[in-house]
């Protein structure tokens, strides 16, 4: 097993930080999901979340909510995947 890299380290640290949100209803599902799954998700899916978190609190609140979907099929998905791995 090899260890992440300086800059791989710093990126990890940077995503960690982006996962604190002013909506703390945002951040109670992001930060768990990334500290419990985003090693784990595949190049492609983690470029996903990390597109997820250039979005705003407000539209994630939404979605997060179930009030409205991501009009982009990808983000939809990557909002299904925090919703389910993290919701009881």
């Amino acid at each position: 097993m090899t260890h992440p890299s300086a800059s791989e380290q710093e990126h990890y640290r940077r995503l960690q930080w982006h996962c604190r949100r002013g909506i703390k209803e945002v951040e109670v599902l992001l930060l768990p999901f990334f500290e419990r799954h985003y090693r784990q998700l595949g190049a492609a899916d983690q470029r996903l979340f990390e597109k997820l978190l250039e979005q705003h609190d407000v539209e994630m609140f939404e979605w997060f909510t179930h009030r409205a979907t991501p009009e982009d099929p990808e983000l939809a998905r990557i909002v299904g995947m925090v919703l389910g791995r993290v919701e009881p």
